[in-house]
């Protein structure tokens, strides 16, 4: 047990993160309406994806089923990132009308990744937003409460080793009840907060804190100082 109190943070029935889910897909949808062919095609956070490859991503979470996981897996001899990566790509190269018309489509749909909990797609919908509108310099604004919610279950996951990556490091956030970790402090808001626990480095220029420089090299960030 850390010597440091977890502070929870705020809770979501499952129909609210249903309805948040809703509504952050549709919130998207509309912000990419509004992009030029060029961006579609611009560099995303994630690594080797264009925004069009997050986008597709996004829109085969909701299609998704066992029997399709288990052929796709077969194709990749069992590389699972290899899967979500030539899924995303492969689903991406549609026409960018048939994408945000089939994520408007499957905005109310609780149909989710074989093996994952209900908040796993409140978690895609929010950080992956955030890979397509960070380096398009264009603004979708976390709402809070959701984000919360989503960084506790981050931090509960193995697939995103959080604690492991935090490990030295306390985190609080200063816009939610919300805190974990134990060791040097690094607090700011709990979007960046999020996206860090994700493994992303995009907006630790919010954080603040002694711990912040550790967290930095962690992520591969530029230092603080």
């Amino acid at each position: 047990m850390s010597t440091e109190e977890a502070v929870a943070g705020p809770t979501m029935s499952r129909l609210d993160v249903r309805f948040a889910v809703h509504r952050e897909r549709l919130r998207l949808a509309a912000l990419l309406d509004e992009l030029a062919p060029a961006e579609w095609e611009h560099a995303s956070l994630c690594p080797g994806w264009r925004v069009r490859d997050v986008v597709g991503h996004l829109v085969l979470g909701p299609e998704s089923t066992v029997g399709g996981m288990v052929v796709e897996l077969a194709r990749a001899r069992g590389d699972f990132d290899r899967v979500i990566r030539e899924t995303a790509c492969r689903k991406g190269a549609e026409r960018t009308s048939t994408l945000v018309g089939e994520l408007r489509g499957a905005a109310d749909s609780d149909h989710r990744r074989p093996f994952t909990s209900h908040l796993e797609p409140l978690i895609d919908i929010l950080v992956h937003g955030q890979d397509i509108v960070i380096p398009l310099r264009r603004v979708l604004t976390m709402p809070v409460i959701e984000a919360a919610v989503a960084a506790a279950r981050v931090w509960q996951m193995r697939l995103f080793a959080a604690r492991k990556r935090m490990r030295g490091i306390r985190l609080v956030a200063d816009d939610v009840p919300w805190a974990r970790g134990d060791g040097m402090l690094v607090e700011g808001s709990i979007e960046p907060i999020l996206l860090a626990l994700t493994g992303r480095a995009a907006r630790l220029d919010r954080l603040r804190g002694p711990g912040l420089d550790l967290l930095a090299e962690r992520l591969g960030g530029p230092p603080a100082s």
